[in-house]
């Protein structure tokens, strides 16, 4: 059984990495699961999660977003998050995979 670690990384389709907190990360439910070692995922084993239907633009905004989220979890008037149009479906797409 592997080591849990504080930090996971997230790998793009073409190939960037971001590396996250693991209680950011996990606020997206398909990545908790993915990294629960109860599920015996290879996720689990590497703290690694690739995702070949997200791009690198799309994977950043998203850890930006799980940071954010982290970040005024308890507030209450918090800011817009800052996204590009041009990346809004893609974002959504994202979102649902990731039940976020």
């Amino acid at each position: 059984m592997a080591e849990t670690t504080d930090y996971v990384t997230l790998i793009s389709n073409d190939g960037f990495e971001f590396v996250v907190q693991r209680s950011s990360a996990c606020i997206a439910e398909a990545i908790k699961r993915m990294l629960d070692p109860r599920n015996n995922f290879s996720e689990a084993q590497t703290n690694t999660c690739k995702f070949e239907n997200i791009s690198g633009v799309v994977l950043e905004k998203v850890c930006e977003y799980l940071y954010y989220h982290e970040k005024f979890r308890d507030q209450k008037d918090v800011p817009d998050m800052d996204i590009p149009p041009e990346l809004c479906l893609e974002l959504l797409m994202a979102a649902d995979y990731l039940n976020v």
